[in-house]
């Protein structure tokens, strides 16, 4: 019996019985409730939760870890389609390499001794941080106490630390790129109020590319936004209703999320997206291709980043005499879609 027969016959993700089996926030009361009564009646024992001096050695089991106190990951960061697709991709490359799964959220502010602490109760082969959210000397901390630790969507060059993360730089590039041999040049700018590694490389290269075209982004056509909602949201709405009719005819959203909500404020405004304003957005979620029009968007590969942080981490707990660190950055793609057009 594995998580993936409970996950069937439950008819729930695997993230999901993995959530309730560790206590964690994430699913309902009542789904939790229907997938222990299965794990009851099974008489399933999860590996991870059996004590240390239990566990074979031919047991395999890697842990994936995410901080969930910020405004861009939350308790529920599993269910946001970016994390979504990334952690099935994780579990399936775990997986077909015969390793089992563990997934652990942390909140507050002593990360380093927590992750420790998990680790000594239950240990495991290795981690997968989600360091979306985390600065320079918070991973350096949880690197100097775990050895067998792959970072995921961030990078600290300075760091002796793996770290797997997208090219962010060739995709803010890429979308100014698109924009301007579509012949705009008054183009506006869509940054997070959070700020993180990924969002500040996407602007920096957004930014290079109209400087090669000798293109400015007038101050008044930067927007902030929350990255997390898809919802309209009214410091957009009320900023761009400042404009007038002298608004950009193209705007570039640090991600998807933010893309979605910005089209849905511009409806609200009375605004078509793209006869009157063009959107790209940065990750390529689901939702993309469900949202009217359908939204252009730099591609993300998250099942490439997933098996190069599996492959890795397997390969420093299979081979803990090779010191040697990486810092793998995956190429982006441009999608093109419905909500740019050429001016």
């Amino acid at each position: 019996m594995k998580i993936a027969d409970i996950a069937k016959m439950a008819n729930v993700s695997k993230a999901a019985v993995s959530l309730a089996l560790n206590g964690k926030p994430g699913v309902s009361p009542e789904t939790r409730e229907k997938i222990l009564k299965i794990v009851t009646e099974t008489g399933y024992v999860q590996r991870s939760l059996v004590p240390a001096n239990q566990v074979h050695r031919s047991n395999r089991v890697l842990r994936l870890v995410a901080l969930t106190n910020s405004g861009i990951i939350s308790d529920e960061y599993h269910k946001q389609p970016f994390f979504t697709e990334l952690i099935r991709h994780i579990e399936d490359h775990s997986s077909s390499r015969g390793y089992s799964l563990l997934f652990s959220s942390l909140q507050g502010d002593q990360l380093s001794s927590e992750i420790q602490k998990m680790e000594s109760d239950h240990a495991t082969n290795g981690i997968i941080l989600l360091g979306t959210n985390l600065n320079k000397e918070q991973i350096a901390s949880i690197a100097d106490r775990i050895d067998n630790l792959v970072v995921l969507d961030t990078c600290f060059e300075s760091l002796h630390v793996d770290f797997v993360v997208m090219n962010n730089f060739m995709g803010g590039y890429q979308a100014a790129k698109h924009l301007i041999e579509r012949g705009h040049r008054k183009i506006g700018y869509v940054q997070s109020k959070s700020r993180m590694y990924n969002f500040d490389s996407r602007r920096r290269g957004f930014y290079e590319a109209l400087e090669e075209h000798s293109i400015t982004v007038d101050k008044n056509d930067v927007f902030s936004t929350a990255p997390t909602v898809v919802s309209s949201q009214e410091d957009f709405v009320e900023k761009f209703t400042q404009r007038r009719r002298n608004f950009p005819t193209a705007l570039f959203c640090e991600c998807d999320y933010m893309a979605i909500s910005v089209i849905k404020s511009l409806a609200e405004l009375g605004l078509r997206v793209p006869d009157d304003v063009s959107v790209v957005g940065f990750d390529d979620i689901t939702e993309a291709e469900i949202i009217t029009p359908e939204l252009t968007t730099i591609h993300v590969e998250k099942e490439k980043i997933a098996s190069i942080a599996v492959e890795r981490l397997i390969e420093r707990s299979e081979n803990p005499e090779h010191n040697i660190h990486i810092k793998a950055i995956v190429d982006t793609s441009l999608v093109e879609r419905k909500s740019t057009k050429i001016l």
